[in-house]
């Protein structure tokens, strides 16, 4: 699959602080939208927030597998994208838009721009793969916001919080090693703040992950899997494209490989990603438990 290059900086980083400091995605809560011609617009513009995945489909197309699968690997994956799910046979107007041949088809819009993945139906684990790409290519531009629930997740309104407005202001101008020295200020003041842990957590990685190029990356690590410099890489990379559970099991084996300073350095980025993902993800309890493992 070949997907675009995306250079448009015209893009809300501002979801990224937002994100950091978002409560804990309640249980139930659903990534998934159906589309028509009336909220068409509306959810496109979501785009320049966080990537969407557009479904189309047809209920007579006996494809209702990959549908399940789709709906299935957008909530599981709590936000890191928004799945659109367009009834081809309701919604001629939006199919035509997007010069649909065939359904089901699925596609991507990241800040405004389709990158296509693929026609026909896919298993789930092909179609997790795919999805994966796009949210790598999405990361590498910039674009990490979260979408919001769609359903079951309806809390109070965000109220700004003063202390974080010079690092949103630095993420909006998307100068993320500016956000860092930010939240580094905040926690000089409150070390156990946990909005600012995940913030400064989020933005650091997003630093160390700018205008890099994954392949180079993963392939670096392919080829010196005894590198931690390379293997702490590959594993940013992993977290940024939706695939925590890859990138923890790589460092925590590289905990296992390693002695003193280095594996100090291990444990402390895996930590540190372990904010990203938040505290309270499935992922996380897991590699926690296995990082008490690799440790003692």
């Amino acid at each position: 699959m070949s997907l675009p290059k995306f250079t448009s900086r015209a893009m809300d980083l501002s979801g990224i602080a937002a994100a950091a400091k978002a409560p804990p995605v309640p249980p139930g809560a659903s990534f998934v939208v159906e589309v028509d011609e009336q909220n068409f617009e509306q959810v496109m513009q979501l785009s320049m927030k966080h990537p969407v995945v557009v479904e189309l489909y047809s209920p007579r197309a006996n494809a209702q597998a990959l549908s399940d699968d789709l709906i299935a690997l957008a909530n599981a994956a709590a936000g890191a994208y928004l799945l659109a799910r367009v009834n081809v046979e309701a919604a001629a107007g939006i199919a035509q838009a997007f010069g649909v041949q065939a359904v089901p088809t699925v596609m991507g819009v990241v800040a405004g721009q389709l990158a296509p993945l693929f026609q026909g139906t896919r298993s789930k684990a092909e179609a997790e793969a795919l999805l994966g790409q796009l949210l790598q290519v999405a990361a590498q531009n910039g674009l990490v916001g979260r979408a919001e629930p769609v359903a079951g997740g309806a809390g109070e309104a965000d109220i700004a919080d003063p202390r974080f407005a010079e690092a949103d202001a630095a993420l909006e101008r998307g100068d993320f090693a500016a956000a860092v020295v930010e939240y580094d200020k905040i926690l000089a003041q409150s070390p156990n703040d946990p909005e600012a842990k995940a913030g400064r957590a989020q933005v650091a990685l997003l630093a160390r992950s700018a205008g890099g190029n994954p392949s180079a990356v993963l392939a670096a690590a392919e080829a010196a899997p005894t590198s931690v410099d390379a293997q702490l890489a590959a594993a940013d990379l992993e977290v940024l494209s939706g695939r925590p559970d890859a990138a923890f099991k790589r460092l925590i084996d590289l905990v296992r490989e390693t002695a003193g300073a280095e594996r100090e350095s291990v444990r402390v980025r895996l930590l540190e990603l372990f904010e990203v993902v938040g505290n309270a993800d499935p992922a996380v309890l897991k590699a926690r438990r296995d990082l008490m493992s690799a440790l003692f």
